[in-house]
């Protein structure tokens, strides 16, 4: 049976207490659940983040006895290399990045300063300050577009990035999964992450499923273009729960290895979000429009880490749409428009 809770080992607090995590981008969509689950675990947790959209994600934990929080951008190498020394890290869990194909194509030196030498700098300095475990956040786009539309890719699938974004996620993982450099009692494992969506201490409305949410919960018209495509989805909250999945397994299940997350059920072309949508939008306005499309398309089966790792998710899209509409028209979220919610300049 599949776990629909924390791991078991999320218990065994009292083993968790010495151990701190450094969570590189701890402020951030994924990073804000991630440190909440971690002290919930009974873990030390720093977390390190340059706070470009903000800290306002962490001040509900930040008088946990167990949160410390550093500001550091991880291209600031003296800065990190200092850190390291200062603390005895047990697992680093690599989230800080430049996030996402248009936020990398805007500023492609900077996506490749952060994404590719900063995150080579941390790997190398967490391989030689005894660190245990290195957990990095990469992504499902790594597949690119799909060669059999009527396939399913895994993890032995050949990796054909169609943007920048993808391309530095993708040369990451080959470094840290060269096995041919293993060093013994180091463990690092990628997790290739399906597109993200749901609600999170530091809210974004740029990902699919929270921006046709956003759109037809202010009862805006949604436009909408590439219906056909395929992507798999997975809740942020589902994320931190398959790192903490990864952070308790046994070395020798997840050293120099790789992970889908998500759910092979939860493959959605956007034609089929939108049916999703109507349920709780009956009369919703959506129409369709040309534009240069994203070329990726690619559906995911996720069953290894369902069977190694024995993880399954707990949330699925209607869930996510349910949740993204009650905090818009609740009030939680008075003005969804504003820039803090979006990773690219955003126009209200």
């Amino acid at each position: 049976m599949i776990s629909n809770r924390y791991p078991n080992e999320l218990n065994q607090e009292a083993s968790n207490r010495n151990q701190m995590v450094t969570v590189t981008g701890g402020a951030g969509y994924v990073g804000s659940i991630l440190v909440r689950y971690l002290l919930t675990a009974g873990y030390r947790v720093l977390c390190l983040d340059k706070l470009i959209y903000g800290g306002a994600a962490l001040l509900g934990v930040w008088h946990h006895p167990d949160f410390s929080f550093i500001k550091c951008d991880i291209t600031e190498q003296k800065a990190v290399e200092s850190i390291f020394k200062q603390k005895n890290i047990h697992a680093v869990i690599h989230l800080a990045a430049i996030v996402g194909d248009p936020a990398c194509k805007r500023d492609p030196d900077r996506a490749r300063a952060v994404n590719l030498t900063a995150a080579t700098h941390l790997f190398e300095l967490a391989k030689n300050t005894q660190v245990a475990r290195f957990i990095f956040a990469s992504t499902c786009s790594n597949y690119g577009k799909m060669a059999d539309p009527n396939a399913f890719v895994d993890e032995n699938s050949p990796l054909t990035p169609v943007s920048l974004y993808a391309e530095t996620k993708v040369r990451f993982e080959e470094l840290i999964l060269d096995k041919s450099n293993a060093m013994a009692g180091f463990s690092p494992t990628s997790l290739r992450f399906a597109t993200a969506y749901g609600v999170s201490p530091r809210m974004r409305f740029d990902l699919t499923v929270n921006e046709f949410t956003k759109e037809l919960a202010l009862g805006n018209e949604l436009l909408v273009y590439g219906q056909q495509f395929w992507r798999p989805y997975c809740h942020v909250a589902d994320f931190s729960r398959a790192i903490l999945s990864v952070l308790t397994a046994d070395m020798s299940k997840v050293a120099y290895n790789v992970f889908n997350v998500g759910d092979t059920e939860e493959n959605y072309t956007k034609k089929m979000i939108l049916d999703e949508l109507l349920q709780y939008f009956p009369n919703a306005q959506i129409r369709s429009v040309k534009k240069a499309e994203d070329p990726r398309d690619y559906r995911v089966n996720f069953a290894k880490i369902k069977n190694e790792l024995n993880f399954g998710i707990i949330k699925k899209v209607p869930d996510g749409i349910k949740d993204v509409k009650d905090v818009i028209n609740y009030g939680v979220i008075v003005n969804p428009e504003e820039q803090q919610y979006y990773n690219i300049p955003h126009k209200a």
